[in-house]
């Protein structure tokens, strides 16, 4: 069975939203819950993601709030945070893993910490019990990966192209997941331009899906009552999931 993991962006359209999407998320088949951190610089991120992080923040988000949703969700679905390193170096790595000890999530995803800058975080971040997710991008060569992934752990997150998410853009992946898993038996989990329309195909040769934007662009539809958009994200959740293991 392969996995789908999820993005939503903590606080938008509210936190109380945020905690009913992702127990909805959970329910429909979402595997891992990828919270994001609203930020106001998302280097990684496209429009759509972008734009929930600026209303988020605008709408007064604190990191304190992450803390107080991921209490509601982590003890129903295996939840990461996700954000830019900036955060994480303001308020202090080793408050980070305690708050996520505290709430029960499982690890982070820093997009903007490169392998050499991660060295000094995770011998912490892994005896506490949780997991820096490795990040692989199509420009990488066959030695960059075996550096990357020999001590990966949870799963990979294989960029499926070079750019920003959401952007749709298309590359075959199949060698790069050929040399991953030459020096790995950790998980691949691609994402990037990953929806209803291109799950199914950027699903093969690996274990599962990152999906972001397709969830975030119905969060940010004026025209949906907030229990229309669970209802919608839900529904995307489960026809991404049987594709993927169709």
């Amino acid at each position: 069975m392969k996995n789908l993991v999820a993005y939503i962006t903590t606080g938008f359209p509210s936190l109380e939203f945020t905690v009913d999407a992702a127990l909805a998320l959970s329910e429909a088949g979402v595997d891992t819950l990828e919270l994001g951190m609203p930020f106001s610089d998302p280097v990684a991120d496209g429009p759509v993601i972008e734009a929930a992080n600026l209303k988020a923040l605008q709408n007064g988000f604190k990191l304190d709030h992450l803390f107080e949703a991921s209490a509601k969700i982590a003890p129903h679905i295996d939840t990461l945070w996700m954000g830019y390193f900036n955060p994480f170096y303001h308020r202090g790595m080793d408050a980070f893993i305690s708050e996520a000890k505290k709430a029960g999530v499982n690890g982070f995803i820093i997009p903007d910490l490169p392998l050499e800058e991660s060295r000094p975080y995770k011998p912490a971040i892994e005896a506490a019990g949780l997991n820096l997710i490795d990040f692989i991008a199509p420009t990488d060569t066959e030695a960059r990966i075996k550096e990357i992934v020999t001590d990966a752990k949870k799963f990979i997150y294989l960029v499926a192209y070079a750019g920003i998410t959401g952007a749709g853009k298309s590359e075959d992946l199949q060698p790069i997941i050929t040399d991953i898993k030459k020096y790995t038996q950790t998980p691949v989990y691609v994402g990037f331009g990953v929806d209803v329309n291109t799950a199914q195909d950027k699903a093969k040769g690996v274990d599962g899906v990152i999906v972001g934007s397709a969830f975030v662009k119905v969060l940010l539809d004026e025209t949906l009552t907030d229990t229309q958009k669970i209802r919608k994200i839900s529904a995307i959740a489960k026809e991404i999931k049987e594709k993927i293991n169709n």
